[in-house]
């Protein structure tokens, strides 16, 4: 311990009240930096809390209660969960910040009327100077206990009875089993709390509190911390509480005088073993000081799907549809629907030259709607049942089947079918192939429906604000609609491409072959692409080398031209070289170990770039105990924290990752975070239970917690953010 801390606890007991004075702007004296009060709730239970200043705070194990009352016995403490801090003197230590309540049971013998009880804590402020322990004595007037039955008549009472006496020592009373209390905090604020015993807990979606006989007062906007999701037989996709809920309930005061009101609260909860209890109400009389007049606050902002949430709510029918519409056609031009183009593009090009601008328009149509009922029914389902189902096409056997498909789209392409395969094959495996890309709508249909799922998971605000408004609501008819729009607009770039295809794809001659072995290559690439989310960095570098030399040379980038060549001979030459370069880099990256095809030869430092600023770093939480965990740290040391949800298969994570969060600005902005990545690649439970605590359909999604450890909705990041838009988010208002 430093030295000048140990003069300061030495002397800090002989301070009189004028040095305490003097320094009133630095430290403040004990009995103003801990407030605390000690108060009968029952016959057998008292309430020791503490009301704590701003920057002190109360150590959990320097806590000591003891009767002085021989008759009376204490039972153990109900602490609540605290936040865990690091202590030069003490090492790990749990703490308490701004309210404590501590309720401690009482074993009183004798028909004892009165308590006498003494009450020790230690506590410090956050600039680093510590109290000596305090020592407080209260003197308490008990209720008159309630007679006990006599136990002869309850025998008398029959066997009835008798079989329920036989659980009164399983199951505890409601009061025991869900302890409710609530304390004024300031003249604005009520604090309430639930202890709650070991076995038991308590639905979220139950709890209702209201104020009665308040005059002019009235219960503003609170929010109920988020529990643990649990799949309940009689309420279904619920939320629950072990142990303890506590949380703050601000008051609308147009009365300022001190007075009375009286809080009820409605609950209700279950043991583990299987038996809930009907719903409760318990009241509880506060006293409110004197109101202090506060400065209106400012509306309280919502994160961009919380308000698309409000608008679905609102709006008419109409301009809803017409609203989802207009988001589809701005995330049209996100990379969510780039790789649909080249998917589309083949079947056009297969369907040979017979194309005409109706049927190619007609064979887009197909595929669009076909992707947008995708959206539709799977979003509705995801909504209502909480499954994210393109998650689930993640798997890597779905990734390798279609992968495999475009590699069989792309090789008969190239006419390899009736070359080199022996004729049964070649049919089965031609007809295979070709039923998705003979310009039959149904085939355009399949493949748009299987595109939507497995080519390009995209979560983005208004699809999530769609899901969330379907699982508030239920209205599946009004969220399905607006999920069918997105779709549409999202698919307004594939109607174009098969509106102009028939003018601008050649009908007949080598034009039509050369085409088609472009669009051959096209799909090998949306293979690898796919193929990416699940083989090694290293591997896919090598795949996609073979992808440029392999084209290159068939391109002449080998072979010398001809004396009298057309010029369009010699750009396709140039290319074909450009190919065959960055191919053989990338195989030299590859022998070097690299896996990043934009850098192959990062490591030989051969250019400045290598020595360029490195992207954000990430620390890897993989459960809900463990980012809790990391939170109550990070707000022990005074930093906020960002967390990101990512996937491997997700294209607006990577574009997040390689655009917006190298951005140097948005380092900057981020100085002073603690950075939280949560990989819900593999869709495990705990990846599942993570999403699900937050409502979260699937990432990209970027979530900020404050210093008091809840999370800001109103910052968050759903899909992707330019460096700007994001730095704007961070800016609009300090966490």
């Amino acid at each position: 311990m430093p030295f000048f801390k140990i003069v300061l606890l030495c002397l800090l007991p002989l301070i009189n009240s004028t040095a305490f004075a003097l320094g009133a702007d630095e430290i403040l004296p004990p009995d103003q930096a801990f407030k605390v009060s000690a108060k009968v709730i029952a016959a057998d239970r008292i309430e020791i809390s503490w009301d704590i200043a701003e920057g002190y705070y109360l150590y959990r194990n320097k806590m000591r209660f003891e009767s002085k009352t021989g008759p009376i016995r204490l039972g153990d403490p109900a602490f609540p969960s605290g936040q865990t801090h690091h202590d030069e003197n003490f090492g790990d230590v749990v703490i308490y910040r701004n309210t404590l309540i501590v309720p401690v049971a009482l074993t009183v013998e004798n028909g004892t009327s009165s308590l006498q009880l003494l009450v020790q804590y230690q506590g410090c402020a956050d600039r680093g100077i510590c109290y000596p322990p305090q020592k407080t004595t209260f003197d308490l007037d008990l209720p008159t206990p309630v007679a006990a039955a006599d136990p002869i008549k309850q025998l008398l009472k029959g066997n009835q009875n008798l079989k329920l006496n036989l659980f009164e020592d399983e199951l505890l009373q409601p009061d025991q089993a869900f302890g409710f209390f609530a304390s004024v905090k300031d003249d604005h604020t009520v604090h309430v709390n639930w202890q709650i015993a070991e076995g038991y807990y308590l639905y979220r979606e139950k709890v209702q509190l209201e104020l009665v006989n308040a005059d002019g007062v009235t219960l503003g906007n609170y929010d109920i911390p988020r529990g643990a999701p649990k799949q309940d037989e009689a309420f279904g996709q619920v939320e629950i509480f072990h142990n303890e809920l506590g949380f703050d309930l601000p008051l609308n005061r147009s009365n300022q005088a001190a007075q009375t009101v009286t809080l009820q609260a409605k609950y209700q909860g279950c043991a583990d073993r299987g038996v809930c209890y009907p719903p409760m109400s318990k009241k509880i009389d506060l006293a409110l000081p004197v109101a202090q007049k506060l400065v209106a606050a400012a509306p309280e902002q919502l994160s961009e799907q919380d308000q698309i949430v409000q608008s679905l709510h609102k709006d008419s029918f109409s301009v809803t549809l017409l609203s989802f519409f207009g988001f589809g056609l701005l995330l049209s031009l996100t990379p969510c629907i780039f790789p649909m183009i080249p998917i589309l593009s083949g079947i056009i090009v297969g369907h040979g030259n017979r194309i005409t601008t109706k049927r190619a328009f007609l064979l887009s149509l197909s595929y669009v709607i076909a992707s947008a009922l995708t959206y539709t029914v799977f979003g509705i389902l995801a909504a209502l049942f909480g499954s994210n189902l393109q998650t689930a096409f993640q798997q890597p056997w779905i990734i390798g089947l279609f992968s495999g498909i475009f590699v069989a789209l792309s090789l008969s392409m190239f006419g390899f079918y009736h070359l080199e395969l022996p004729k049964s094959l070649q049919v089965k495996l031609h007809n295979s192939s070709e039923i998705h890309r003979d310009g039959s709508l149904l085939g355009a249909a399949i493949m748009g429906s299987l595109s939507s799922l497995i080519v390009g998971p995209c979560v983005a605000a208004p699809l999530a604000g769609a899901l969330i408004f379907i699982g508030q609501t239920g209205d599946a008819v009004l969220g399905g609609s607006a999920l069918f729009a997105l779709g549409l607009g999202m698919g307004v770039p594939l109607l174009l491409l098969g509106a102009s295809a028939g003018k601008l794809l050649p009908k007949a001659g080598n034009w039509l072959n050369s085409t088609k072995a472009v669009f051959g290559v096209i799909m090998l690439a949306v293979a690898v692409w796919m193929l990416s989310r699940i083989l090694p960095g290293n591997v896919i570098m090598m795949l996609w080398a073979m992808l440029l030399i392999f084209p290159a040379i068939y391109l002449s980038a080998v072979d010398p031209l001809p004396e009298n060549c057309s010029g369009w001979r010699k750009l396709w030459k140039g290319l074909g070289l450009m190919m065959l370069a960055y191919g053989l880099l990338l195989l030299i990256g590859f022998s070097l170990g690299n896996s990043n095809p934009l850098k192959p030869l990062q490591g030989l430092g051969l250019s400045t770039a290598q020595a360029a600023e490195p992207g954000l770093s990430f620390e890897r939480v993989a459960s809900i105990a463990a980012l809790e965990n990391r939170i109550n740290q990070a707000a022990a040391n005074h930093q906020p924290v960002m967390l990101d949800f990512y996937a491997d298969w997700c294209i607006s994570c990577k574009e997040m990752e390689t655009y917006t969060f190298a951005d140097p600005r948005v380092k900057q902005a981020l100085k002073g975070y603690v950075l939280l990545q949560a990989d819900v690649t593999n869709n495990s439970d705990d990846d599942k239970a993570l999403l699900a605590k937050y409502q979260l359909i699937g990432p990209p999604a970027i979530l900020f917690f404050g210093l008091d450890r809840q999370e800001k909705t109103a910052h968050r990041v759903i899909g992707y953010q330019e460096a700007e838009v994001f730095i704007a988010s961070l800016q609009r208002e300090k966490l």
